[in-house]
């Protein structure tokens, strides 16, 4: 019988995908493990191998669809010895089941969150009558997250007509009632935290001359960037704090490191095994603050503190279109020669698009370096599940008092951002200060 190839979710997040490329045609046979296609996540591309042999009867999407969700039909082949005809036609009718299966979790894709943020092209929820059973908000057949949507946003969850299965509220159900308007706000007695409405596409429009402008569509990446941004600003109570880091002493032991790295032989020479940059003095140091501080090595959960043994530090990598955070695992224990050349491994591969999820997804905390664009401070937006992120500035001479004589030294402000659920102000105060330690006395780095 006909086998069905469908969109695999190459990461736990992911919900939707570009199909950028076939690497097989129709009538092609393969083999488990072949390589038959390349998809492009928000963050990497990358190939997807044959599960089942046989012959390639019909591809159903073709390469260069973006946008297409996980566990949609993308291709059918047919088995050993199978009417490659029959099975492609067979194929067809389980398309529309397979694509259209409703997902168990509630998520909302980039499409239909556009879908959502337009109302005037969309089918509005009606405002039904709330029955008396209904009243009370927690009663509803709803999601949690849509709950919580709902109520941040003052809107009376029992007027919005559900989607999901049995007419379950979901998030794009909430969301689609905040744009147009429809839902009710919530009794004032129940004193919920107003949301802004954001501007439609057409109302921002307007305000400048048509011809003006050209507009450009939001890539996956952009739009998952938007998205989580937005959640870990809303769901997330920031705390800031800012620090000032003298580097001589460091400065003086990364030309020292570097000066003394043996030479390995390449193809245009010798060159040197390792070159140490501040940013791998930068990720020793925060991992070591966590290691010396452990009580802020955690990340939030509505259930528990998750108190991790290791730290593992991601940091942000500019590429075109976008950022990623590559992670360096158990970066406490790596030697600072190891962490400079598999930091620039993950650069480069993340540039290219090349990065498995498994390098950026996770991690304990993350590193944000502005410094080498001159900017002498800024305040980061907590990457979840991180509980921290350090934003790093630009080290610059700077006049500061010693022994009541004024001296010049190269100094760095950093700022921390924190989760205050998992980090309170006292504890952030004690991990910004290892971390000040540690850059500052950066010789206890090499033991």
């Amino acid at each position: 019988m006909p086998i069905n190839i469908t969109m695999p979710a190459l990461s736990p997040t992911m919900e939707e995908g570009n199909l950028a490329k076939w690497l097989v045609k129709e009538g092609d046979k393969v083999t488990s493990g072949d390589v038959i296609a390349e998809i492009e996540t928000d963050k990497a591309t990358m190939e997807v191998e044959a599960v089942d042999e046989g012959t390639v009867a019909k591809i159903v999407i073709p390469e260069g669809t973006e946008g297409v969700k996980v566990n949609a039909l993308i291709a059918i082949l047919a088995e050993e010895g199978e009417d490659v005809a029959a099975a492609a036609k067979g194929g067809d009718a389980a398309a529309p089941a397979k694509a259209e299966a409703p997902k168990a979790e509630d998520k909302t894709t980039p499409a239909a969150e556009t879908k959502a943020a337009e109302p005037a092209k969309q089918e509005q929820p009606k405002a039904a009558p709330a029955p008396a059973a209904q009243a009370d908000a927690s009663r509803v057949f709803s999601s949690p997250l849509a709950r919580r949507i709902a109520k941040e946003a003052g809107v009376d969850i029992a007027r919005v007509t559900g989607s999901g299965p049995h007419g379950r509220v979901v998030k794009k159900d909430v969301e689609a009632a905040i744009s147009g308007g429809v839902a009710k706000a919530a009794p004032a007695g129940a004193a919920q935290p107003s949301a802004a409405k954001p501007m439609s596409d057409d109302a921002v429009l307007k305000l400048f001359e048509e011809g003006s402008y050209e507009l450009v569509a939001h890539d996956g990446m952009r739009k998952t960037i938007a998205r989580r941004l937005l959640e870990s600003k809303l769901s997330i109570p920031h705390f800031y704090l800012t620090i000032d880091c003298e580097l001589d002493a460091l400065l003086a032991l990364r030309a020292q490191i570097n000066a003394s790295a043996p030479l390995r032989k390449t193809e245009n020479g010798e060159v040197p095994a390792f070159k140490l940059s501040v940013n791998d003095l930068i990720i020793k140091a925060t991992a070591l603050a966590l290691r010396d501080i452990p009580e802020a090595n955690v990340s939030w959960t509505e259930t528990n503190m998750v108190k991790h043994k290791h730290a593992d530090v991601g940091v942000a990598v500019s590429i075109p279109g976008g950022l990623i955070t590559p992670i360096v695992r158990r970066a406490d224990e790596k030697p600072l020669s190891v962490i400079s050349n598999e930091m620039k491994d993950m650069a480069k591969r993340a540039r290219e698009r090349k990065l498995k999820p498994e390098e950026y997804q996770g991690g304990t905390t993350s590193v944000s370096n502005l410094g080498m664009f001159g900017v002498k401070d800024f305040a980061a937006i907590i990457n979840p599940p991180h509980a921290t992120i350090f934003a790093i500035g630009a080290g610059e001479p700077r006049a500061v008092v010693k022994n009541g004589e004024v001296k010049v030294a190269n100094v760095m402000s950093v700022t921390l951002s924190t989760d205050h659920r998992a980090v309170d102000g006292a504890l952030a105060a004690e991990l910004a200060q290892a971390f000040k330690r540690r850059i500052e006395n950066p010789m206890g780095m090499l033991v």
